[in-house]
C-alpha cells in the first residue's frame, strides 16, 4: 500500500507503549472503535495480566513488525507493509479469512472479524496518522501508556526508561516500529 498523494506522514514521530502505565480504563478501545477506517469496532484491546492476583492490566497494540510475519504466512498476499513501516488490517478484497495471520502473530495481534470474514488490526490510525495527526489511543490515553511523538520528547518525560523495539520469541528476533517502554538498561525481551 503506497501513501496518498496528499500524506503528509511525519518520521520523526513514532508510538511508544509504556505497558507498566496502563490504567485499564479502557479510553483507547474506545477512541479506536471511533476511527474512520474501523467501522467501529476497536483495534487494540487492554487484557488483564492475571485477573485472579491483580488488577495490573496491559493495552495490546499492532507492533507493526519490520519483517511482519503476518503478512509472510498470508497465503493471498493480503497483508502489506508500506513504506512509513506501517502494516495495514488484510485487503477485503484479498483476505481468505484463512487465520494464518492471527496463528503466526507473535505478539497475538491480528484478529478474523467472524461476521465480516476478514482480519483486521490496528492499522496506527492511517487516515490520522497519514495526515500529520496522532492515533485516536494516543490523543485520549489519560497516562501516558500509550503515546505518539518524538523520540526526544519521550525520552525527557521518562528519563529512567529507554524505549525497546527488539523482542527475541525463541530462535526468531523481531523489530518493531512501535518501541515498548522498559527500565533503562533492560535488553530485548525474551520469550521462551
Amino acid at each position: 500500500m503506497s501513501a496518498p498523494a496528499n500524506t503528509t506522514f511525519r518520521t520523526d514521530l513514532e508510538f511508544f507503549l509504556d505497558p507498566q502505565r496502563c490504567i485499564g480504563c479502557h479510553a483507547c478501545e474506545m477512541a479506536c472503535a471511533e476511527c474512520e477506517t474501523n467501522g467501529q469496532l476497536p483495534m487494540i484491546s487492554v487484557d488483564y495480566v492475571d485477573r485472579l492476583a491483580s488488577p495490573q492490566t496491559s493495552v495490546q497494540v499492532c507492533m507493526h513488525c519490520e519483517e511482519p510475519t503476518c503478512a509472510r504466512v498470508c497465503p493471498a498476499d493480503a497483508i502489506t507493509r508500506d513504506e512509513f513501516g506501517v502494516v495495514h488490517s488484510a485487503s477485503p478484497s484479498r483476505c481468505i479469512a484463512c487465520n494464518n495471520c492471527v496463528l503466526g502473530c507473535p505478539f497475538g495481534v491480528p484478529k478474523k472479524i467472524e461476521p465480516m470474514q476478514l482480519m483486521m488490526k490496528c492499522n496506527l490510525c492511517y487516515d490520522r496518522t497519514s495526515a500529520g495527526r496522532k492515533p485516536m489511543c494516543a490523543t485520549v490515553c489519560p497516562s501516558g501508556a500509550l503515546y505518539y511523538g518524538t523520540r526526544a520528547d519521550m525520552a525527557a518525560m521518562r528519563p529512567a526508561s529507554e524505549p525497546v523495539r527488539e523482542f527475541q520469541f525463541g530462535n526468531q528476533t523481531v523489530r518493531t516500529r512501535v518501541h515498548v517502554m522498559m527500565p533503562k538498561g533492560s535488553r530485548r525481551p525474551v520469550v521462551d
